[in-house]
């Protein structure tokens, strides 16, 4: 099997960043390997299967339901592609533990993945988690 070109592997990058925008997580999964890795910074173990990614893009979007994904840098080598992204939304439902505060969000992450086969192999993202529960967990008189 041909391996596919950064170029290409940025393309299905971005197809999935729009696809968990658009909230159609199904198709968003289909372009998950089967043996899907994922790495968080707040676990010492990495996350395994498409389904644990589905379940923290379900989580995202029903805190955030209006959740908008802006790209700000991306470039890729080899089998791997980095992206620099901002998120930005409205936090209209619970979300880790946090009910809706319907305050607008801003927070930032930084990625990394590993493409194999036509499908995302694996991740290492460092969402700026505290900077976000900031935002919406803070008192409403500051």
């Amino acid at each position: 099997m041909a391996t596919a070109t950064p170029e290409a592997n940025m393309v299905l990058l971005r197809k999935g960043y729009e696809l968990l925008q658009s909230g159609d997580l199904d198709a968003a999964v289909a372009l998950l390997a089967e043996d899907f890795v994922a790495h968080l910074p707040v676990l010492s173990e990495p996350l395994h299967g498409s389904q644990i990614w589905k379940l923290g893009a379900q989580a995202m979007l029903e805190g955030f339901p209006d959740l908008r994904i802006e790209i700000e840098d991306m470039f890729g080598a080899g089998d791997r592609v980095a992206v620099r992204v901002r998120f930005r939304g409205t936090h209209q439902g619970t979300f880790e533990g946090v009910p809706a505060s319907h305050r607008p969000v801003s927070f930032s992450s930084i990625e990394i993945y590993r493409l194999e086969g036509g499908k995302i192999a694996e991740e290492w993202v460092s969402p700026d988690m505290t900077g976000l529960m900031q935002q919406i967990s803070a008192p409403a008189d500051r």
